[in-house]
């Protein structure tokens, strides 16, 4: 589903360049969960932009279902962002003047894909029934990460990109909702690729790999 080959992403500061990625390779295949942890700044949440097509790599193949992501057109990009692939952030992207109902619909709702009986399922798996009428700042911030969990899954995309997804929230609450976020990525059949600096969060995922000196190892 994912292969990544020789991929090198550098960055040009004032006089001097800064190598993130250096000839690194990956594959996943779906459904399959890989938590990707590293040090700050090892270019974990630039690997996760590249994949999305949010940023392009210096060299090196992004293959997704067959397209090259590396070398794509935006508008095919786009395409595979609204229906194919999800991304899931820490600071959560809800639209403010939306309800949460309307949040929760806004990307199925764009690459055609509303199930109302799996939409009534996810919302109550997440807790969500009560509070579909509010708008995102009424909520919580686990709220909030739940409803942008929702947003995320009811199209049942094939990957789900997601960037310390409970950054924001306290370890308790973050322990909840990363357990039902593996729960409903599995039930989705999507994969999940999710960057996080918690091995507690990572023990959630199928495999464990970190980013080191621009390449991948396995995160034992």
């Amino acid at each position: 589903m994912l292969s990544i080959k020789n991929l090198c992403k550098s960055y040009h500061y004032a006089d001097t360049r800064q190598s993130v990625l250096q000839h690194l390779d990956f594959a996943m295949e779906r459904p399959e969960s890989v938590a990707l942890r590293g040090e700050s700044g090892s270019g974990k949440s630039t690997l996760l932009h590249l994949v999305a097509g949010l940023d392009r790599p210096d060299s090196g193949e992004i293959l997704f279902e067959g397209t090259a992501i590396h070398c794509a057109p935006e508008s095919r990009l786009a395409e595979l962002r609204r229906a194919r692939i999800s991304l899931v952030f820490q600071q959560f992207h809800l639209i403010s003047t939306l309800s949460v109902l309307d949040n929760i619909r806004f990307q199925a709702a764009l690459c055609g894909r509303l199930n109302a009986q799996y939409e009534t399922e996810l919302i109550e798996r997440l807790g969500l029934s009560d509070q579909l009428a509010k708008y995102p700042q009424q909520l919580s911030r686990g709220q909030q990460q739940r409803v942008a969990i929702a947003r995320s899954l009811l199209h049942r995309p094939a990957l789900v990109l997601a960037d310390e997804p409970t950054g924001n929230l306290d370890e308790t609450s973050s322990l909840e909702v990363m357990d039902l976020f593996t729960e409903l990525v599995r039930r989705a059949g999507s994969s999940l690729l999710m960057v996080t600096h918690s091995r507690a969060m990572a023990d959630f995922m199928d495999r464990r790999v970190y980013l080191h000196n621009g390449s991948l190892v396995d995160d034992a």
